[in-house]
Protein backbone atom coordinates (compact mmCIF):
# COMPACT_ATOMS: atom_id res chain seq x y z
CA UNK A 1 0.00 0.00 0.00
CA UNK A 2 1.25 3.33 -1.03
CA UNK A 3 0.01 7.22 -0.18
CA UNK A 4 0.16 9.92 -2.77
CA UNK A 5 -0.90 13.33 -2.08
CA UNK A 6 -2.79 14.63 -5.32
CA UNK A 7 -4.42 17.84 -3.54
CA UNK A 8 -4.22 19.69 -0.59
CA UNK A 9 -7.57 18.03 0.22
CA UNK A 10 -7.22 14.89 -0.91
CA UNK A 11 -5.14 11.96 -0.61
CA UNK A 12 -4.63 8.56 -2.54
CA UNK A 13 -4.41 5.47 -1.31
CA UNK A 14 -2.65 3.04 -3.36
CA UNK A 15 -2.81 -0.69 -3.22
CA UNK A 16 -0.11 -2.84 -5.04
CA UNK A 17 -0.21 -6.27 -5.60
CA UNK A 18 1.77 -8.96 -4.80
CA UNK A 19 3.75 -9.06 -7.77
CA UNK A 20 3.40 -5.13 -8.69
CA UNK A 21 1.85 -5.86 -11.39
CA UNK A 22 -1.77 -4.76 -10.75
CA UNK A 23 -2.20 -1.46 -8.32
CA UNK A 24 -5.74 0.35 -7.22
CA UNK A 25 -6.08 3.60 -5.79
CA UNK A 26 -8.58 5.31 -3.56
CA UNK A 27 -9.30 8.63 -3.14
CA UNK A 28 -9.75 10.00 0.53
CA UNK A 29 -10.53 13.53 2.07
CA UNK A 30 -7.37 14.99 4.10
CA UNK A 31 -9.77 14.74 7.16
CA UNK A 32 -11.02 10.89 6.61
CA UNK A 33 -7.50 10.51 6.25
CA UNK A 34 -6.47 11.52 9.20
CA UNK A 35 -9.06 9.85 11.06
CA UNK A 36 -7.94 6.56 9.89
CA UNK A 37 -4.48 7.06 10.86
CA UNK A 38 -5.63 8.20 14.57
CA UNK A 39 -7.86 4.94 14.57
CA UNK A 40 -4.74 2.75 13.85
CA UNK A 41 -2.86 4.71 16.07
CA UNK A 42 -5.07 4.49 19.51
CA UNK A 43 -5.43 0.43 18.63
CA UNK A 44 -1.97 0.34 18.40
CA UNK A 45 -1.24 1.97 21.84
CA UNK A 46 -4.11 -0.34 23.28
CA UNK A 47 -2.89 -3.22 22.24
CA UNK A 48 0.28 -2.34 23.95
CA UNK A 49 -1.11 -1.36 27.38
CA UNK A 50 -3.14 -4.21 27.73
CA UNK A 51 -0.06 -6.44 26.33
CA UNK A 52 1.82 -4.79 29.95
CA UNK A 53 -1.42 -5.04 32.13
CA UNK A 54 -1.56 -8.89 31.23
CA UNK A 55 2.43 -9.12 31.79
CA UNK A 56 2.12 -7.04 35.22
CA UNK A 57 -0.58 -9.45 36.71
CA UNK A 58 1.01 -12.94 35.91
CA UNK A 59 1.91 -14.26 39.59
CA UNK A 60 5.28 -14.51 40.89
CA UNK A 61 5.23 -17.86 40.07
CA UNK A 62 4.72 -17.49 36.31
CA UNK A 63 7.32 -14.73 36.61
CA UNK A 64 9.79 -16.50 37.68
CA UNK A 65 9.63 -20.30 38.42
CA UNK A 66 10.74 -21.78 42.19
CA UNK A 67 13.99 -23.52 42.33
CA UNK A 68 13.44 -26.98 42.87
CA UNK A 69 15.62 -26.67 46.08
CA UNK A 70 13.24 -24.02 47.41
CA UNK A 71 9.80 -26.25 46.48
CA UNK A 72 11.60 -29.21 48.51
CA UNK A 73 11.95 -26.98 51.82
CA UNK A 74 8.14 -25.39 51.31
CA UNK A 75 7.16 -29.27 51.14
CA UNK A 76 9.52 -30.55 54.07
CA UNK A 77 8.16 -27.45 56.24
CA UNK A 78 4.22 -28.29 55.20
CA UNK A 79 4.95 -32.24 56.13
CA UNK A 80 6.46 -30.78 59.58
CA UNK A 81 3.13 -28.63 60.55
CA UNK A 82 1.07 -31.57 59.22
CA UNK A 83 2.89 -34.25 61.28
CA UNK A 84 2.46 -31.53 64.54
CA UNK A 85 -1.22 -31.05 64.13
CA UNK A 86 -1.71 -34.67 64.24
CA UNK A 87 0.34 -34.91 67.08
CA UNK A 88 -1.59 -32.30 69.00
CA UNK A 89 -4.90 -33.86 68.32
CA UNK A 90 -3.92 -37.45 68.91
CA UNK A 91 -2.52 -35.80 72.33
CA UNK A 92 -5.52 -33.76 73.33
CA UNK A 93 -7.58 -37.24 72.77
CA UNK A 94 -5.84 -38.80 75.25
CA UNK A 95 -6.04 -36.18 77.37
CA UNK A 96 -9.88 -36.26 77.02
CA UNK A 97 -9.86 -39.88 77.08
CA UNK A 98 -8.58 -39.94 80.35
CA UNK A 99 -10.72 -37.43 81.91
CA UNK A 100 -13.52 -39.04 80.87
CA UNK A 101 -12.14 -42.22 82.58
CA UNK A 102 -11.48 -40.08 86.07
CA UNK A 103 -15.32 -38.69 85.41
CA UNK A 104 -16.60 -42.17 85.06
CA UNK A 105 -15.10 -43.12 88.14
CA UNK A 106 -16.18 -39.52 90.23
CA UNK A 107 -19.30 -40.81 89.14
CA UNK A 108 -19.44 -44.20 91.24
CA UNK A 109 -18.07 -42.86 93.85
CA UNK A 110 -21.05 -39.86 93.96
CA UNK A 111 -23.25 -42.43 93.49
CA UNK A 112 -22.04 -44.08 96.15
CA UNK A 113 -21.99 -41.00 98.87
CA UNK A 114 -25.49 -40.06 97.50
CA UNK A 115 -25.97 -44.54 99.14
CA UNK A 116 -24.26 -43.77 102.12
CA UNK A 117 -25.90 -40.24 102.49
CA UNK A 118 -29.30 -42.12 101.83
CA UNK A 119 -29.19 -44.20 105.10
CA UNK A 120 -28.16 -41.54 107.02
CA UNK A 121 -31.71 -39.96 106.26
CA UNK A 122 -33.77 -43.54 106.20
CA UNK A 123 -32.21 -44.00 110.07
CA UNK A 124 -33.20 -40.62 111.01
CA UNK A 125 -29.63 -39.42 111.52
CA UNK A 126 -29.95 -36.36 109.36
CA UNK A 127 -33.32 -34.83 107.91
CA UNK A 128 -34.76 -36.43 104.66
CA UNK A 129 -36.28 -32.64 104.30
CA UNK A 130 -33.10 -30.92 104.48
CA UNK A 131 -31.41 -33.25 102.52
CA UNK A 132 -33.06 -35.03 99.12
CA UNK A 133 -30.24 -37.08 97.74
CA UNK A 134 -32.81 -36.95 94.63
CA UNK A 135 -33.14 -33.53 93.68
CA UNK A 136 -30.12 -31.88 91.83
CA UNK A 137 -28.12 -29.41 93.79
CA UNK A 138 -29.86 -26.15 93.85
CA UNK A 139 -27.07 -23.22 92.42
CA UNK A 140 -27.13 -19.97 90.36
CA UNK A 141 -26.58 -16.05 90.10
CA UNK A 142 -25.57 -13.43 87.45
CA UNK A 143 -23.73 -14.13 84.70
CA UNK A 144 -20.84 -12.34 85.07
CA UNK A 145 -18.76 -12.53 81.58
CA UNK A 146 -21.28 -13.56 78.64
CA UNK A 147 -17.70 -13.29 76.44
CA UNK A 148 -15.58 -15.73 78.14
CA UNK A 149 -13.91 -18.33 77.37
CA UNK A 150 -15.17 -22.03 77.44
CA UNK A 151 -12.45 -24.23 79.62
CA UNK A 152 -9.18 -25.50 78.35
CA UNK A 153 -8.39 -29.46 78.94
CA UNK A 154 -5.50 -28.30 81.69
CA UNK A 155 -8.60 -26.32 83.19
CA UNK A 156 -10.63 -29.57 83.18
CA UNK A 157 -8.13 -31.44 84.80
CA UNK A 158 -7.38 -28.90 87.41
CA UNK A 159 -11.54 -28.82 88.69
CA UNK A 160 -11.34 -32.74 88.69
CA UNK A 161 -8.38 -32.91 90.48
CA UNK A 162 -9.57 -30.41 93.16
CA UNK A 163 -12.50 -32.36 92.90
CA UNK A 164 -10.95 -35.53 93.73
CA UNK A 165 -9.69 -34.43 96.87
CA UNK A 166 -13.03 -32.99 97.75
CA UNK A 167 -14.41 -36.64 97.61
CA UNK A 168 -11.95 -38.08 99.23
CA UNK A 169 -12.23 -35.94 102.20
CA UNK A 170 -15.89 -36.27 102.04
CA UNK A 171 -15.60 -40.36 102.15
CA UNK A 172 -13.47 -40.11 105.04
CA UNK A 173 -15.74 -37.78 106.84
CA UNK A 174 -19.01 -40.21 105.98
CA UNK A 175 -16.84 -43.19 106.40
CA UNK A 176 -16.26 -42.24 110.24
CA UNK A 177 -19.78 -41.23 111.04
CA UNK A 178 -21.03 -44.29 109.33
CA UNK A 179 -18.52 -46.33 112.05
CA UNK A 180 -20.38 -44.27 114.51
CA UNK A 181 -23.69 -44.89 113.13
CA UNK A 182 -23.38 -48.93 112.49
CA UNK A 183 -22.10 -48.86 116.31
CA UNK A 184 -24.87 -47.12 117.85
CA UNK A 185 -27.37 -48.96 115.44
CA UNK A 186 -25.47 -52.43 117.00
CA UNK A 187 -25.65 -51.09 120.13
CA UNK A 188 -29.39 -50.69 120.23
CA UNK A 189 -30.24 -53.98 118.23
CA UNK A 190 -28.47 -55.11 121.31
CA UNK A 191 -30.62 -53.19 123.95
CA UNK A 192 -33.02 -55.63 125.27
CA UNK A 193 -36.63 -53.76 125.54
CA UNK A 194 -39.91 -54.34 123.63
CA UNK A 195 -42.55 -57.12 123.73
CA UNK A 196 -41.70 -60.69 121.75
CA UNK A 197 -44.87 -60.29 120.25
CA UNK A 198 -46.78 -57.83 117.77
CA UNK A 199 -50.38 -58.98 119.08
CA UNK A 200 -51.16 -59.77 122.55
CA UNK A 201 -52.29 -59.56 126.14
CA UNK A 202 -50.20 -60.25 129.42
CA UNK A 203 -51.53 -63.58 130.79
CA UNK A 204 -48.94 -63.96 133.77
CA UNK A 205 -46.71 -61.69 135.67
CA UNK A 206 -42.96 -62.56 137.01
CA UNK A 207 -42.53 -63.85 140.44
CA UNK A 208 -45.15 -66.19 142.76
CA UNK A 209 -47.98 -67.08 141.60
CA UNK A 210 -50.29 -70.25 141.91
CA UNK A 211 -49.62 -72.83 139.45
CA UNK A 212 -52.27 -73.70 136.30
CA UNK A 213 -52.13 -77.44 137.14
CA UNK A 214 -51.15 -77.85 140.78
CA UNK A 215 -53.21 -74.58 142.54
CA UNK A 216 -50.13 -74.47 144.57
CA UNK A 217 -47.58 -71.80 144.82
CA UNK A 218 -44.68 -71.68 142.68
CA UNK A 219 -42.08 -69.33 141.60
CA UNK A 220 -42.76 -68.15 137.97
CA UNK A 221 -39.09 -66.73 135.90
CA UNK A 222 -40.70 -65.08 132.96
CA UNK A 223 -44.14 -63.66 131.65
CA UNK A 224 -46.38 -65.84 129.73
CA UNK A 225 -48.08 -63.52 126.80
CA UNK A 226 -51.26 -64.77 125.46
CA UNK A 227 -52.27 -64.54 121.61
CA UNK A 228 -53.73 -66.22 118.57
CA UNK A 229 -52.08 -69.58 117.62
CA UNK A 230 -49.34 -69.51 114.56
CA UNK A 231 -49.26 -65.38 115.65
CA UNK A 232 -45.52 -64.23 115.29
CA UNK A 233 -43.01 -64.37 117.99
CA UNK A 234 -39.92 -61.87 117.85
CA UNK A 235 -36.51 -61.33 118.95
CA UNK A 236 -36.64 -58.54 121.52
CA UNK A 237 -32.84 -57.82 120.17
CA UNK A 238 -29.89 -58.98 118.04
CA UNK A 239 -28.29 -61.59 119.08
CA UNK A 240 -27.44 -65.46 118.23
CA UNK A 241 -29.61 -68.21 118.63
CA UNK A 242 -28.16 -70.73 121.28
CA UNK A 243 -30.95 -73.22 121.41
CA UNK A 244 -34.10 -73.84 118.76
CA UNK A 245 -35.74 -76.76 119.95
CA UNK A 246 -38.06 -78.63 122.42
CA UNK A 247 -37.01 -78.36 126.15
CA UNK A 248 -38.63 -80.04 129.43
CA UNK A 249 -41.14 -77.93 130.18
CA UNK A 250 -40.70 -75.15 127.60
CA UNK A 251 -41.85 -77.37 124.98
CA UNK A 252 -40.37 -75.70 121.64
CA UNK A 253 -37.78 -73.11 122.92
CA UNK A 254 -35.72 -70.61 121.06
CA UNK A 255 -32.95 -69.09 123.48
CA UNK A 256 -30.77 -66.29 121.92
CA UNK A 257 -27.25 -64.55 123.92
CA UNK A 258 -27.29 -61.22 122.99
CA UNK A 259 -23.83 -60.60 124.42
CA UNK A 260 -22.91 -58.96 128.08
CA UNK A 261 -24.86 -61.44 130.17
CA UNK A 262 -27.67 -61.06 128.72
CA UNK A 263 -30.05 -63.99 127.37
CA UNK A 264 -33.53 -63.95 126.26
CA UNK A 265 -36.12 -67.36 125.77
CA UNK A 266 -39.23 -68.17 124.34
CA UNK A 267 -41.12 -70.71 125.08
CA UNK A 268 -44.00 -73.18 124.11
CA UNK A 269 -43.65 -72.00 120.41
CA UNK A 270 -46.39 -74.17 117.83
CA UNK A 271 -43.14 -73.48 115.24
CA UNK A 272 -39.57 -72.69 115.18
CA UNK A 273 -38.34 -70.55 112.52
CA UNK A 274 -34.67 -70.27 113.64
CA UNK A 275 -32.14 -72.62 114.05
CA UNK A 276 -28.94 -73.19 116.14
CA UNK A 277 -26.16 -70.67 115.55
CA UNK A 278 -28.54 -68.13 113.66
CA UNK A 279 -27.79 -64.59 114.21
CA UNK A 280 -31.06 -63.02 114.45
CA UNK A 281 -32.16 -59.15 113.84
CA UNK A 282 -33.85 -57.08 116.64
CA UNK A 283 -37.99 -57.73 115.75
CA UNK A 284 -37.13 -61.09 113.54
CA UNK A 285 -39.78 -63.79 113.62
CA UNK A 286 -38.18 -66.59 115.14
CA UNK A 287 -41.27 -68.93 116.17
CA UNK A 288 -45.07 -69.19 115.84
CA UNK A 289 -47.14 -69.14 118.95
CA UNK A 290 -48.42 -72.60 120.06
CA UNK A 291 -49.24 -74.29 123.50
CA UNK A 292 -46.36 -77.32 123.00
CA UNK A 293 -44.94 -78.43 126.44
CA UNK A 294 -46.25 -77.63 130.00
CA UNK A 295 -48.94 -75.06 128.71
CA UNK A 296 -52.84 -74.51 128.71
CA UNK A 297 -53.24 -72.43 125.67
CA UNK A 298 -51.67 -70.29 123.21
CA UNK A 299 -49.13 -68.21 124.42
CA UNK A 300 -45.06 -67.24 124.61
CA UNK A 301 -43.01 -67.95 127.85
CA UNK A 302 -41.04 -64.98 127.81
CA UNK A 303 -37.86 -65.24 130.15
CA UNK A 304 -34.83 -62.96 130.86
CA UNK A 305 -31.66 -63.67 132.11
CA UNK A 306 -28.62 -61.62 133.20
CA UNK A 307 -25.16 -63.78 133.91
CA UNK A 308 -27.39 -66.65 134.61
CA UNK A 309 -30.15 -65.43 136.77
CA UNK A 310 -33.73 -64.36 136.23
CA UNK A 311 -34.86 -60.74 135.75
CA UNK A 312 -38.06 -59.40 135.69
CA UNK A 313 -38.78 -58.90 131.82
CA UNK A 314 -41.27 -56.64 132.25
CA UNK A 315 -38.33 -54.35 133.04
CA UNK A 316 -37.21 -54.71 129.77
CA UNK A 317 -40.28 -54.40 128.35
CA UNK A 318 -41.10 -50.55 129.65
CA UNK A 319 -38.00 -50.08 128.01
CA UNK A 320 -39.32 -49.37 124.82
CA UNK A 321 -41.92 -46.90 126.08
CA UNK A 322 -40.98 -43.32 125.96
Amino acid sequence: MRLVMNRPKTMDIIFVGKGHSTSRSVSFGFMAAFGLFALVALMAAGFSWLGYSLASTQPESRKAPMSAPTLQQWQERLESQQDEIRSIGEKSRQQMDALTLRLGEIQGRLLRLDALGQRFVDSKLVSGEEFDFDQRTAVGGPEADLGADSFSVPDLAGMVTQLEAQLNDREQQLRVLDTLMSRQKLEEDRFVAGRPITWGWLSSRYGYRSDPFTGRKTWHDGVDLAGKEDSDIIAVAAGVVTHAGERSGYGNLVEIDHGDGLVTRYGHSKTVTVQLGDVVQKAQVIALMGSTGRSTGPHVHFEVLRNGKSRNPEDYIQRANP
